[in-house]
């Protein structure tokens, strides 16, 4: 078999989260803990020490009854792609983008869990291991061969589950592709949406159904004024959703998110 070792322009994935259709379900972060391994909280854990990759917040327009409403927004690492602050801060270059997909990267074994990236990260998506990861005796065996658990001391957060691109990429190898296709590649919270709110794929090519939702009316994303140009968009048919997107997510209790 011979090998097609054309290769493209570098990729840059990235996702669209359809506001209006996500219904606060928790499947997207299950589904996360799931596959990347994220073991369950200790029972000493509180909202700012546990771990968890996506986190869903709820959101009010903060009017009263009867126009009140509410939605919730999946926050992730947002993936950002101009001056990534957290790259920036990083003693041990722990952090890094990479240039074929655009995909900020977390390296535990470089982290010396200094936390300046935590301080950084306008959107709040990065967590520290305060404890040793410990599974319940028995669901060690479930847990997913292809992602190395993280150890105590050092701080990750969602990567787009990078185990299933090189799964994908090893897939492509096999088939003697140089890059998986277009939908082979596709995160644990994407295919765990039962709403399909969550559109995953290639930002770079303007024909994929990602590019193209993120072009569409209605899409924002998250604390545009700082300019870090994120790859995760948001949309939503609601003028409130959008001025709430951007507030401070991260320094308000999930509940009291309002417009």
């Amino acid at each position: 078999m011979t090998m097609d070792t054309k290769r493209k322009r570098p990729a840059r994935y990235g996702m669209v989260i359809d506001v209006d259709r996500c219904t606060g379900c928790g499947a997207c972060m299950i589904a996360c803990a799931v596959e990347n391994n994220v073991p369950p909280a200790q029972p000493e854990a509180t909202d700012r020490t546990g771990i968890t990759w996506v986190r869903v917040y709820q959101i009010h327009n903060g009017a009263s009854f009867p126009e009140n409403r509410t939605a919730f927004v999946p926050v992730m690492c947002q993936q950002c792609g101009h001056q990534t602050p957290c790259v920036s801060v990083c003693p041990q270059q722990a952090v890094d983008v990479d240039r074929e997909t655009g995909i900020v990267g977390q390296m535990p074994q470089r982290c010396l869990g200094c936390r300046y990236c935590m301080a950084a990260c306008p959107y709040h998506a990065r967590y520290f291991n305060w404890w040793d990861p410990v599974w319940p005796k028995g669901m060690e065996r479930t847990l997913n061969p292809a992602v190395a658990p993280r150890m105590r001391g050092v701080v990750e957060k969602c990567n787009f589950c990078q185990g299933r691109l090189h799964a994908a990429r090893e897939r492509a190898a096999a088939a003697g592709r140089a890059e998986p296709k277009p939908g082979e590649y596709v995160p644990a919270c994407v295919e765990a949406c039962p709403t399909a709110a969550i559109t995953f794929g290639d930002l770079a090519d303007e024909n994929s159904a990602a590019a193209e939702q993120a072009r569409g009316g209605n899409t924002f994303r998250l604390l545009q004024k700082l300019g870090t140009e994120p790859k995760v968009y948001y949309r939503s048919s609601r003028p409130w959703v959008h001025q709430v997107a951007q507030q401070d997510f991260g320094r308000r209790k999930k509940e009291e998110i309002r417009g």
